[in-house]
């Protein structure tokens, strides 16, 4: 894909955004990456996992959408079938940049969900150069997202220190009888976590990781569901 160009009311003041959700628009992905403040979102509708880095120095949090590549579970003929969309899913294809201390708005220019109709999508700008709306609503969601990222290195050291993350592999049996695995993803530890002392856990909860975690732990409930989902649309 291109690299991302800087938005601006010049270049782009007849630009349209598709809010639809839909494989054509690029929804059909496995997972999205989110941050702890994201977490009591997610945690009633994805399993939230981490996993390593692409350098594998470090490990991100993801919201899990379904078992394989390019698979989403939640996009339905109506769009997306949850109540909550992620925000790294919900401000395509917009992304945060950084000049000096500024925080601009940059656009994915070959994205599909950018409309080719005048009549199709919400705008971005209105007709005198003002952000719509639409704009600026996208404009709080990268301003969370970029916010929540930057909790992230402190959230996983705490994680490291304490040795709470452990990999895991799941595997999945569907009603008609094909297999499944999930592997290379990571979880907390509940045991790990159980054992830890009253002084372990108050430095959790002084630096706000711990309800985060207990997010984490109550949001792998949504397994089942995501096994539900699967196997309905195999039996489709």
């Amino acid at each position: 894909m291109p690299k991302a160009i800087l938005l601006n009311n010049v270049d782009h003041k007849d630009l349209r955004i598709i809010s639809k959700r839909a494989a054509k628009y690029g929804d059909n992905v496995m997972f999205a990456s989110t941050f702890p403040a994201e977490f009591r979102q997610l945690q009633a509708h994805y399993p939230i996992v981490f996993r390593k880095t692409q350098d594998s120095l470090t490990f991100e949090a993801l919201a899990l959408f379904g078992f394989q590549a390019d698979e989403n579970l939640f996009l339905g003929p109506d769009g997306w079938d949850a109540s909550y969309v992620p925000l790294a899913i919900e401000r395509q294809p917009f992304l945060i940049g950084v000049a000096g201390e500024a925080l601009t708005i940059h656009v994915h220019p070959d994205s599909p969900r950018i409309s080719a109709k005048q009549d199709e999508g919400e705008a971005v700008f209105l007709p005198h150069g003002s952000p719509t709306p639409f704009l600026e609503r996208m404009n709080s969601t990268l301003l969370a997202i970029h916010q929540g990222l930057q909790s992230m290195p402190a959230f996983i050291a705490a994680l490291l220190e304490l040795d709470l993350l452990e990999s895991f592999v799941f595997d999945i049996e569907l009603d008609n009888g094909s297999q499944n695995r999930l592997d290379g993803f990571y979880a907390i530890n509940e045991e790990k976590l159980s054992a830890l002392d009253g002084n372990a856990l108050a430095s959790l909860h002084r630096a706000g990781h711990l309800q985060a975690i207990y997010m984490v732990i109550a949001s792998l409930w949504n397994f089942r569901a995501l096994i539900d989902r699967k196997n309905r649309a195999h039996a489709g």
